[in-house]
């Protein structure tokens, strides 16, 4: 036993502390336990200890100060026993107690503060006026409901602030003290083991058997007591045997009860016109109160004896002994909470339709769960989410720091053989795997998808929110704005183009001292460097603080980055289909003084900001990545970055919201995180790293998180094995290949597939040929994924032209060219129930081990690294690059780039750089006309033939079709 406790036992000795000043403040102060519940449980605010007197009227029987002190040091022992092993496996665990106190009792605080110190226990304790108002009070217990770090809250205020709404604004996992209604009802309930009980309750009966008396049968009178003080005690009595009865001290024939009962508990203090000779001697007495037998009440009354007298003191310090077990045990079922556990979540139930409606109508069709209940469901807390609207919230990254001893889950890559230019339904894919696994198998499952650029859904593609009944609701919500995280990246993009072209401008329209004046100015008589002006000092080798101690020749260097306008990377976005922004002439204005040039416009989902977004890990992360994105080389042919332009801080400010993944739902109520949307030919084609890892976390150890890469396996899975992987240090278990019979016949030399056009007969009836011929593709895939050492599942995603015999050929095809399984499935037509068995199969590949490796070393030249794709991936005999390809290489070589990994920009419609050459095309030579680099986000992207970043719309659009019932405001035609 450390010092504290018997510096404790002596305190209650002694003469209480004046009271000081009303204070109203929040202070963290080491380890205290907190107050009880006013004339309920009022012990810590009310306390006064008795004077000699009253101490000599106790008879010989009764309870002595050792005793007491005995039980008091054996809780406290216990409860620091049971920490130690807590903490023994989460090492940086403390349990903090928060104790919001209205008035003033030092000496109560000093007790609690010494008991909680020797047990490890820390403490927030808010003091508020004794004046505070009901509403005041309120306000303090909802913060503190939302503070994480907190485990358990206790209340000491006066009596007339203990309204039922006070009480029960506590947090019934942080009440202590047990005074809400909810702990109570468990109490009466018989469910003890799943509720925090009265400490001052238990203290009571404690006390009472460690006397030696025998609560069998004895009647007992509960006087003055009120609300959770009064229930507990007659339901602990009663639990004991006993016979009880409550009264109050202005009850008739008090006098009669008094006398009836073997034992009397005062639960407030005796009124002065109430005698002391109503209490037979002989009987036992517990006072609960905190005046009872005082100097006032005791004088003239010196020669009544009771059989056994046990002080308010007495009571009070074992309270608040017990209070500091209630902490521990709530930190214990905290942590329970935060390690891994079967979620208890409400699943959505489908009763799909034949034919199969449109997919608006079916997400239509579906109410989802509030998002908040959702994320209560999956273990996120309160404070961990930004709801927009009723359907989607932002995620804050504090998850990964509560969540981090956590053990990761299983993850699962789903990526698919060559598409025709239909797509083959990974998306749909992705979402009925976690439906099935989460709705039907009762396995924690999470489905990590990229946000779709609203482009293609007013152009050509539709929506991207899977379809069928595999698909993320509300679609119109997921497909349009979501919480405009494309418009951040969209505003990002387009300050830092705006940056470089009136940086030019300015340093071609003024001198060396004029443009340093304007970048360093004079505010009130003073001239300092920014903090990211400081950097780029240092950069430069410039060591000097002090604007005015630069030379003439750093002063130029310094104000000058001499950007060459024809080395400009950096272009312009628009989240909008738009072929005529594709080349195009700025600065034409009067006012830009004749400095003009071409430009162009890529899509929004093409920036390097969103493949940053994909790819950082953090915050900080994110800001330096943006602060090494090249924009373009200067005139000495070094790089230009967003850090040079002294725009880092500001980009990041803009993305500060959009770093925080979305949760939505499936159409089956489970959990779905939509983030970061990069194109899959110039970027990786992966959702973020940060929605994996969080989901990895919320999952568990037996949970899966699923996530989707884009295009075909030799460019998706490609990437974001040797590319998203290399960026998160996440170790995939298993590839899902999405192959389609529509998919294998155009492969096997079927006729070609154009969107918008009808199928040929031979994708609409039996062709066993066909898929047969075709499979190649898919067994090529199955290889591509075996050079990476990670099982693969193969997912037929069946329609409903599909025949059985096509189906079985397909499945027993992809199992002898090595995948772990192959299955069938049907999750479109009847959501996660058509999913089941490919569920299962993936599983169990998941258990397997697995043997993840990357296909090459970051440090090899980067020809070789290119070569390498090309070969082993592609099928390719060799590379072609040109003069300027060639050119670039050197240039990023000699940079300092030539380290980072490659993301392949390549026709997605065939395995080489042909999109007509269907199924594995072979001996052919790969050409890359360019070589491009992003190096925020980390890779160097070598460009296969001519790659468009501005998509453009056809002859007639999807937006033809949707449109806004202006009365219901539903919106029509998405798809």
């Amino acid at each position: 036993m450390g010092t504290r406790l018997p510096l404790v036992l002596r305190q209650l000795r002694r003469p209480p502390h004046p009271p000081g000043p009303p204070l109203r403040l929040r202070v963290p102060c080491r380890a205290s336990s907190g107050g009880g519940s006013g004339g309920r449980e009022d012990l810590l605010g009310q306390r006064r200890l008795l004077d000699g007197q009253a101490r000599s009227s106790r008879s010989p029987g009764g309870r002595t100060p050792a005793a007491r002190d005995s039980i008091v040091r054996e809780v406290i022992q216990n409860s620091k026993e049971v920490l130690s092993l807590l903490q023994e496996k989460n090492p940086a665990f403390k349990p903090v107690l928060a104790i919001i106190q209205a008035g003033d009792d030092n000496l109560m605080q000093e007790i609690n503060q010494n008991l909680a110190e020797e047990t490890g226990l820390n403490i927030t304790h808010i003091c508020l006026p004794p004046d505070s108002s009901e509403a005041e009070i309120i306000d303090e217990i909802l913060k503190i409901n939302e503070d994480t770090r907190v485990h358990g809250l206790a209340l000491q205020i006066s009596e007339n602030l203990f309204s039922n709404k006070v009480l029960n604004a506590l947090k019934p996992e942080k009440d202590v003290d047990g005074v809400t209604d909810i702990n109570l009802g468990k109490l009466v309930r018989g469910d003890a083991h799943e509720c925090f009980v009265s400490p001052v309750a238990k203290a009571v009966i404690e006390l009472l058997e460690k006397s030696g008396v025998n609560l069998d049968g004895k009647k007992i009178l509960v006087v003055g007591a009120h609300g959770s003080l009064e229930a507990a005690l007659q339901c602990l009595f009663q639990r004991k045997g006993s016979m009880t009865m409550s009264s109050q001290w202005k009850t008739p024939q008090l006098q009669r009860k008094l006398h009836e009962a073997d034992i009397v508990v005062l639960g407030s203090r005796k009124p002065e016109e109430i005698p002391l000779t109503w209490i037979q001697p002989g009987i036992t007495v517990l006072n609960c109160s905190h005046d009872f037998l005082s100097g006032k009440v005791g004088c003239g009354s010196p020669s009544i004896h009771f059989g056994g007298l046990i002080e308010e003191d007495d009571v009070s310090l074992l309270a608040a002994a017990l209070r500091i077990q209630n902490m521990v045990s709530s930190g214990r079922r905290w942590l329970r909470e935060q390690q891994h556990r079967r979620w208890r979540l409400h699943c959505l139930k489908l009763q799909p339709l034949s034919p199969v409606p449109s997919d608006i109508e079916i997400s239509r069709g579906q109410t989802p769960k509030a998002v908040d209940v959702l994320a209560k469901e999956i273990g996120l807390l309160a404070d961990e989410i930004e709801i927009y609207g009723k359907s989607k919230a932002k995620v804050r990254l504090s998850v990964l720091e509560r969540l981090k001893n956590q053990a990761d889950g299983k993850y699962v890559l789903v990526a698919g053989i060559t598409p025709t230019p239909l797509g083959e339904g990974k998306s749909t894919v992705t979402i009925g795997l976690v439906q099935a696994l989460t709705a039907h198998l009762n396995v924690n499952s999470f489905a990590c998808l990229r946000q779709p650029s609203q482009g293609p859904t007013f152009g050509v593609k539709g929506g991207a929110a899977g379809g069928g009944y595999a698909q993320v609701i509300p679609m119109e919500e997921f497909n349009l704005h979501l919480t405009g995280d494309i418009h951040a990246i969209t505003a990002a993009n387009n300050l830092l183009a705006a940056a470089i072209d009136t940086r030019i401008l300015h340093e071609n329209t003024q001198t060396d001292k004029a443009l340093y004046n304007r970048l360093v100015p004079l505010v009130n008589g003073v001239r300092e460097f920014s903090e990211i002006q400081l950097a780029r000092l240092k950069k430069l080798g410039i060591n000097k603080t002090d604007p005015s101690t630069l030379t003439e020749e750093e002063v130029s260097k310094f104000a000058r980055l001499d950007i060459n306008p024809s080395t400009i990377t950096w272009q312009r976005v628009l989240d909008t289909n738009d072929r005529f922004l594709r080349k195009i002439t700025i600065g034409q204005g009067n006012t830009e003084k004749g400095y003009s040039r071409q430009a162009q416009f890529d899509i929004a989902v093409a920036s390097e900001i969103m493949a940053v977004l994909a790819l950082t890990d953090s915050l900080a992360d994110m800001k330096a990545r943006l602060g090494r994105m090249v924009v373009a080389t200067d005139k000495s042919r070094q790089p230009v970055t967003a850090d040079d332009l002294g725009v880092t801080g500001a980009l990041t400010v803009l993305m500060k919201d959009a770093i925080k993944p979305n949760l939505m739902q499936t159409l089956e109520g489970t959990p779905v995180f939509v983030h970061a949307g990069p194109f899959a030919n110039i970027a990786h084609g992966n959702s973020s790293v940060l929605a994996d890892k969080i989901a990895l976390k919320l999952v568990g150890e037996e949970g899966f998180v699923v996530t989707e890469a884009g295009f075909g396996a030799d460019i998706g899975m490609e990437k974001f094995f040797n590319i998203k992987c290399r960026a998160s240090g996440l170790v995939p278990n298993v590839v899902v290949l999405v192959a389609t019979v529509r998919a294998l016949k155009m492969h096997g030399g079927g006729p070609s597939v154009t969107a918008g056009v009808p199928l040929k007969k031979e994708y609409t009836e039996e062709n066993i040929q066909l898929v047969a011929d075709g499979c190649c593709n898919l067994q090529k895939q199955i290889q591509i994924a075996q050079l990476f050492g990670v099982p693969v599942v193969v997912a037929l995603n069946v329609f409903k032209t599909d025949t059985r015999a096509e189906i079985d050929l397909v499945c027993e095809l992809a199992k002898r060219a090595g995948a772990f399984d192959a299955v069938p499935c049907y999750h479109w037509s009847v959501g996660g129930k058509g999913s089941v068995d490919l569920a299962r199969a993936v599983r169990e590949a998941a258990s397997k081990r697995s043997r993840f490796q990357f296909l090459y070393d970051v440090q090899l030249p980067v020809v070789d690294k290119i070569r390498t794709i090309a070969q082993a991936v592609y099928g390719a005999k060799d590379i072609e690059l040109s003069p300027e390809a060639q050119a670039k290489i050197d240039r990023y070589t000699q940079q300092g780039f030539g380290n980072l990994p490659i993301c392949m920009a390549k026709t997605h419609l065939s395995l080489s750089h042909e999109p007509d050459k269907k199924g594995v095309p072979r001996d052919f030579i790969l050409p890359i006309s360019d070589v491009r680099a992003s190096i925020g986000a980390g890779f160097i992207y070598p460009l296969v033939g001519t790659m468009s970043t501005m998509p453009g719309l056809p002859t007639r659009p999807c937006f033809y079709d949707i449109d806004l019932d202006t009365e219901t405001e539903q919106v029509k035609g998405l798809f």
